[in-house]
């Protein structure tokens, strides 16, 4: 799993409430077992038409944030079913961190499992960050987890706090796998005396 310790990139807003994991990836391209290749059908109703063209009034196709990698959503962001797609889907088209005021209790865990930071502030703080990102026509934020702070293009720096576990995962980059592998040896001692 990719480490996260800091970011600097640039940042869309996505003034959305309730955005369940079938509309972060519908269920009909979720056919593949590898996560590669999910990106592209990111968002797929909201960033395309029935033609499949690109809806321009959509935030991820406007030039500005094409290549953002950091999402400033709106509540309860990643509610519905469980689907780990959802997840692979959003870091699969590059987004490493989502900022929001709630999340789906199960995307969440889906996401500390794969290396996307989420980071929960205020309704109103998120609002503001949204307007003044816009204002600052989406100069690149600075997301540190080491420190704890999200850095503004104005130089405004604002703090954060994640569980510590879940800080420490993603700082060292460690899955599910990589976490147990660090037990080996006692694995393997109690395997032994068995």
């Amino acid at each position: 799993m990719q480490k996260f310790v800091r970011e600097k990139a640039v940042a869309a807003p996505l003034p959305l409430t309730n955005v369940d994991t079938d509309m972060i990836i519908p269920a009909q391209y979720m056919k593949a077992l590898t996560r590669s290749g999910l990106g592209q059908h990111l968002f797929q109703a909201l960033r395309f038409a029935g033609d499949g063209s690109e809806r321009s009034d959509f935030i991820l196709n406007q030039p500005a944030c094409r290549a953002a990698r950091i999402l400033i959503a709106d509540r309860n962001f990643g509610c519905g079913s469980s689907r780990e797609h959802a997840v692979w889907a959003l870091t699969d088209f590059g987004i490493r961190c989502i900022i929001a005021p709630s999340f789906g209790d199960i995307f969440a865990g889906n996401a500390r499992k794969n290396g996307l930071l989420l980071i929960r502030l205020p309704d109103e703080l998120c609002a503001r960050l949204r307007d003044e990102i816009a204002l600052a026509r989406y100069a690149p934020i600075e997301v540190d987890l080491e420190a704890g702070q999200i850095r503004l293009a104005s130089g405004e720096a604002i703090d954060f706090r994640i569980d510590p576990d879940d800080r420490r995962i993603l700082m060292e980059g460690l899955d599910d796998i990589a976490r147990t592998l660090r037990h080996a040896d006692a694995i393997a001692r109690f395997e032994a005396a068995f």
